[in-house]
């Protein structure tokens, strides 16, 4: 069980080296840590509840993305905590703990994949692999200071992973140095080596930054600082309103605006019936992969997870076709906007994580709104890395880049080259 002196971020630890000599290989001497949604030859996968575990065996073989990292040299050292069923972005489990957020230790450190964002962020392991379906990887990695990259959907192997819901679920991964993130990158996603490419734009998607309390100004002035320094001039930056284009270019969305949501303060109406979008395909495709099971067994589930669970069960076949409609419009209409090498920036979350212990209603409050900024890669299927920018006002702050799907390598060479100026330059700015 998690020990506190890791931070209560492991399920259990174990040495599993490489199966050939490492010396030469991209990861050589670099360790890692998986959360317990893979599966692991001789090991049970235990999806963060023990009623699975319980009534689940050992898996017979290794998924392919843990297989990949480890061929490639690295060594894992254990299996990390998650949220039950990956049905949760706050990172608290009932049943083995909260890990411990390393940069904000009275606050949440985000979820699905907890254990492992916060085993890179304390400094136990180089790097980890999560999961990202609504947004597992990019929320923990916001909130411990991170790294984190959800990659195009469907260019990393799922296989092996237990399903949350197909149409999002992807192989994601953590990691506290943009080096090592390209590096992991590149094994996962098999890249060959090419000359970094200059983006040819930057979108600033101004309404979803008004929705997020980072300094906008500080943000976007050292983004443009950075990319300038590394690729020279000669790049647009564009200002969107992200929202309007999204409602004037995804016509099937009109199905999920409702009155509630256009009243509600923070919001833009067009996002938020993205996100309705989007997890009503999740509760559907959760049901058909876990409804089964739940019913039969009754597991014990936490709260917050109980009741989505319960609403996943209650979730018929109505609209789905839509949803599927959503999805590739929103497709479409993002590889217009942002062309081959476009990059749209934007927060990856509203603001901070939440305290810990935050009262049950109101973290489900707040939980909706990131939801809305989170459904964009979501629904589309784009690449997106969350870049940490240190702490503001003593909490860790984060942007995210997005690019078109399949665009994964060119996305993580950026991320390579401007993070380190990126991160002086907010600093510097911040301090001024």
């Amino acid at each position: 069980m998690a020990r506190d002196s890791d931070y209560g971020a492991f399920m259990e630890r174990f040495l599993l080296q490489p199966s050939s000599s490492p010396h030469g290989l991209p990861l050589n001497t670099l360790t890692f840590a998986v959360k317990d949604i893979f599966d692991m030859e001789g090991y049970v996968t235990g999806f963060g509840n023990p009623d699975w575990a319980r009534t689940h065996t050992a898996a017979t073989s290794t998924a392919p993305a843990v297989l990949a990292v480890s061929r490639a040299g690295a060594t894992c050292v254990g299996k990390t905590v998650m949220d039950e069923m990956a049905y949760s972005i706050n990172g608290e489990n009932k049943h083995y703990g909260t890990p411990r957020n390393p940069c904000a230790p009275d606050r949440i450190p985000g979820g699905s994949s907890s254990g492992s964002a916060v085993a890179v962020g304390a400094g136990l392991v180089d790097f980890s692999l999560g999961t990202d379906t609504g947004g597992s990887v990019r929320v923990p990695s916001s909130y411990c200071g991170i790294y984190g990259f959800r990659p195009s959907h469907g260019a990393i192997s799922t296989s092996g992973v237990t399903p949350m819901a197909q149409s999002f679920d992807t192989v994601g991964w953590f990691a506290k140095d943009p080096v090592i993130l390209n590096s992991v990158g590149h094994v996962l996603l098999q890249l060959p080596e090419v000359v970094p490419v200059k983006p040819s734009q930057i979108i600033i998607a101004e309404d979803c930054f008004q929705l997020s309390s980072i300094p906008y100004d500080v943000v976007t002035k050292s983004l443009f600082k950075a990319v300038e320094k590394f690729y020279g001039g000669g790049y647009l930056v564009k200002h969107a309103t992200l929202g309007d284009y999204v409602k004037d270019k995804v016509p099937s969305l009109k199905h999920f605006v409702n009155k509630e949501i256009t009243d509600q303060d923070y919001n833009i109406p067009s996002l938020a019936a993205l996100s309705s979008a989007m997890r009503l395909l999740q509760r559907y495709e959760f049901k058909n992969n876990h409804g089964e099971w739940i019913t039969k067994v009754k597991p014990d589930l936490g709260p917050g997870i109980s009741e989505r669970v319960l609403d996943a069960l209650r979730t018929t076949g109505e609209s789905i076709d839509v949803c599927h409609s959503v999805k590739s419009e929103l497709h479409t209409a993002l590889t217009a906007l942002l062309g081959d090498f476009g990059v749209l920036a934007l927060p990856t979350v509203p603001g901070p994580p939440p305290k810990l212990q935050t009262d049950g209603y109101a973290l489900e409050i707040f939980r909706a709104r990131p939801f809305s900024l989170l459904s964009i890669a979501g629904v589309s299927g784009f690449c997106q890395v969350s870049i940490p920018l240190g702490m503001y006002n003593n909490l860790p702050m984060s942007i995210s880049l997005l690019a078109k799907h399949g665009s994964d390598g060119f996305l993580l060479n950026i991320v390579e080259n401007i993070s380190v100026t990126l991160k002086e330059e907010v600093a510097a700015m911040l301090k001024s």
